[in-house]
């Protein structure tokens, strides 16, 4: 039986990697991501896999896009067991003094309503067949507020928090699970948009893209009768 997978934010990161450990693990994986591009780099590094990944170039902020897609993507792979809403961005000018509305309506499209739009372009699908495994990367920016973050940001994942709740709450009986993964800091392309980029040392001290795929494909691994609602994990 073939085993399909979503992954949004597919074209870097913790998307990529995500998608790197599911095809090794010998999943097809649907890549969701705004740059084409981006998301021909990352089938290019599954190597011999590649032929397990198909793009799918998408803006998640835009409902009707992702209905597009989601009808697009179940009609060449089929049932969809995993979704994993792995996108997300940030500004610079992020503090509530200066943050604009553009850009604070941009970070709720691209990490909260866009995530919610896949959600629900998939689940009708869980329910008829019964199973499905909904992974949302959230960060610890979901359980605490800090100016580091921003308040769009802080906004938009204690809301992607709630979503996973809302998810177990509603639908656990139908046999679907989410979990909310709540990471500290990671070395991924999203520090570049900080105010004060991080520099190498700092750096060397995150975690990398690699080491949340794994916590990610743990929660994917497990038992159906399994539902790890939340997980947070830091640098030591």
């Amino acid at each position: 039986m073939k085993r399909n997978a979503v992954i949004t934010g597919a074209g870097s990161g913790v998307g990529r990697a995500t998608a790197l450990q599911l095809v090794a693990d010998g999943w097809n994986v649907a890549l969701i991501g705004r740059r084409s591009d981006a998301l021909a780099e990352t089938i290019a590094l599954a190597g011999v896999r590649r032929n397990q990944l198909r793009a799918y170039p998408c803006d998640i902020g835009d409902a009707s896009a992702v209905a597009r897609i989601g009808l697009e993507i179940l009609s060449q792979l089929g049932e969809i067991e995993v979704l994993v809403n792995a996108a997300g961005t940030n500004v610079p000018i992020r503090a509530l003094e200066v943050l604009s509305l553009e850009d604070y309506h941009g970070m709720m499209n691209s990490n909260l309503n866009g995530a919610y739009y896949c959600t629900q372009a998939f689940l009708p699908g869980m329910r008829t067949r019964g199973s499905g495994t909904i992974v949302n990367v959230v960060s610890e920016a979901g359980k605490q507020a800090s100016p580091k973050a921003g308040p769009a940001y802080v906004m938009s994942k204690f809301g992607m928090a709630g979503l996973t709740q809302s998810i177990n709450a509603e639908e656990r009986s139908r046999g679907i699970r989410a979990c909310a993964i709540f990471p500290g800091d990671i070395d991924t392309p999203l520090l570049d948009k900080r105010p004060v980029v991080p520099d190498a040392t700092a750096r060397s001290r995150m975690m990398m893209p690699e080491d949340i795929a794994e916590c990610v494909v743990h929660c994917i691994r497990l038992p159906s009768r399994i539902i790890v609602e939340e997980m947070i994990v830091r640098p030591p």
